[in-house]
């Protein structure tokens, strides 16, 4: 099933490039946070060493992308709000010296209810950035709590102002549902809140409970059972479509137009630049599709950025990797896949995965209609299922 090489004909015309910047600092590490994020010191962080570090980062990928334009660009985390509007602006502004951006590419700053990044909203605006994706994750006191959260209901309140004061006009609020404590009543009660400020995107995030984790080691009590989930997780789908958000992905609701066209990217196995503490590129050359990965420690990245020691783990994709790591990204829209689509950024063909789509359609998971594969509604909710059928 998986024999030969994977060639892609020319990357530069049919795959976009999008740029992930990580920014690997917060106040307080969150109890269910998986992510590579780190508690910053007292006096605060070394922002300007790690600007110098992520230049020179990026600076050693250009080769692999010479004559590419970068469609996106993301500040994830961590919590990139606590970076300086001016190291911010600085940053852009290298990155255009060095790769040529779209005229109109999208740029997303991930941002906290937090009082002290709130007053940096407007200036976030005027160093470039086009979009702000703010963690509410809930606008009830008790379960921020319970999650570990440094805002209050009250800040989360007053952040939201603020990216509409601020002249925003492409947002996301990411919401949680799922917590301990809360029932069906206190989701909505939550999303009710957020769509009250009317928010183009909106993110909604079951808790799960990750490894490495403080809630793995010590979980919270209260957690709702697997069938309040699935029906928390319908109500709150149909409230938000009522709102005029349409679900396009399993966790992402947009108006229309409003899609993270980055997260888009990668749902739709496009290529990455990652730079900054443990950050992950996938990069695609007439030879096949690379992936790489940096030190995850601040310290260590700041040091080694720009030197040999600077790829932690480098490796091309083998044919089985390439179709099940299609499937895992494509198959999270709704849309679902064109078959040209899964060729031209695999560089495989689709024999390959016909007996795939063949065993999910009869399972009533997939739906094949002409050149395009989705998921049925009865497959969103089987995702996973779906994916073991491509190994």
């Amino acid at each position: 099933m998986y024999e030969g090489e994977p060639t892609v004909t020319n990357p530069n015309q049919v795959i976009p490039l999008a740029l992930y910047i990580h920014i690997p600092w917060c106040v307080r590490k969150c109890p269910y946070c998986d992510f590579n994020s780190h508690q910053a010191a007292s006096d605060g962080i070394p922002e300007r060493d790690y600007f110098e570090a992520l230049l020179k980062d990026l600076e050693q990928l250009l080769p692999r992308v010479w004559g590419r334009r970068i469609s996106s660009i993301f500040f994830g985390g961590g919590t990139p709000s606590l970076l300086s509007s001016d190291v911010v602006h600085d940053l852009l502004s290298g990155i255009r010296a060095r790769i040529s951006c779209l005229p109109a590419a999208e740029i997303t700053l991930e941002a906290n209810p937090g009082s002290l990044e709130v007053e940096k909203f407007q200036q976030f605006r005027d160093a470039g950035i086009t979009r702000l994706s703010v963690g509410i994750q809930s606008f009830s006191d008790k379960s921020l709590q319970a999650l570990g959260r440094v805002h209050d209901a009250e800040q989360a309140h007053r952040a939201m102002n603020a990216v509409r004061e601020s002249g925003f006009n492409s947002y996301n609020i990411d919401l949680m549902f799922g917590l301990p404590g809360q029932d069906i009543a206190a989701a909505e009660h939550d999303l009710q809140h957020a769509l009250s400020y009317q928010p183009p995107h909106l993110s909604l995030y079951q808790l799960t409970i990750e490894a490495n984790t403080q809630f793995k080691y010590s979980p919270p009590a209260g957690l709702p059972d697997d069938d309040v989930l699935a029906d928390m997780q319908d109500i709150l789908a149909d409230q938000a479509a009522a709102a005029g958000l349409e679900r396009y992905e399993v966790s992402a609701y947009a108006a229309r137009g409003q899609q993270c066209r980055h997260n888009v990217n990668y749902w739709e196995f496009g290529d990455y630049l990652g730079i900054g503490a443990g950050a992950h590129s996938k990069i695609t050359d007439q030879t096949g599709v690379f992936r790489s990965s940096r030190p995850r420690l601040p310290k260590q990245y700041i040091v080694t950025a720009g030197s040999n020691e600077a790829f932690v783990n480098e490796y091309k994709l083998n044919q089985k990797d390439l179709v099940v790591e299609f499937m895992i990204n494509a198959l999270r829209l709704q849309q679902g896949f064109s078959l040209q689509q899964f060729s031209l950024t695999t560089g495989l063909g689709c024999d390959v995965i016909f007996e795939g789509i063949s065993q999910a359609v009869k399972k009533g998971l997939l739906i094949q209609q002409g050149n395009n594969v989705r998921p049925t509604e009865k497959g969103f909710g089987f995702l996973s299922d779906i994916q073991l059928m491509f190994t």
